[in-house]
């Protein structure tokens, strides 16, 4: 839960440096806090220790290092069984084309879904929606 006047914090999950870089420049602009992580662990460690108010989600990452296969929805399978992150909302961003990953996503917990390209002020109109805020 946010102070009156701390800005909000929005955890960006992608394994894109480009992605993140532009959609935190798009949110910090528009007064949140950002953090990042570029894969699943990081991910899961990060909203363990930083407590978001929302999480932006990808859908697809290369394997880690060990070669567990983190994809978004295994993340958000992680998020739900942690008690301190698993009332967290989750909007997905993908550049996946599966017909079939807006709706798993939806089932799996995503409160929105978003492909990529990303029309960053609807975003920002789900995202202040999503966090009970009024449009700025």
């Amino acid at each position: 839960m946010s102070l009156v006047g701390t800005p909000k914090k929005i955890l960006v999950v992608d394994d894109n440096e480009i992605v993140i870089k532009t959609i935190s420049l798009k949110l910090q602009g528009a007064g949140y806090q950002v953090l990042t992580a570029m894969d699943g662990s990081a991910a899961v460690a990060t909203a363990r220790k930083e407590s978001p108010d929302l999480i932006l989600l990808d859908l697809s990452f290369p394997p880690d290092v060990d070669g567990v296969a983190w994809d978004g929805f295994r993340i958000m399978e992680w998020f739900h069984r942690l008690d301190a992150v698993k009332r967290i909302p989750i909007i997905v961003i993908t550049g996946s084309d599966d017909p079939t990953a807006k709706q798993r996503a939806t089932n799996t917990g995503a409160v929105a879904f978003f492909q990529k390209p990303l029309e960053h002020d609807y975003l920002l109109r789900v995202i202040r929606a999503t966090l009970g805020e009024s449009a700025k």
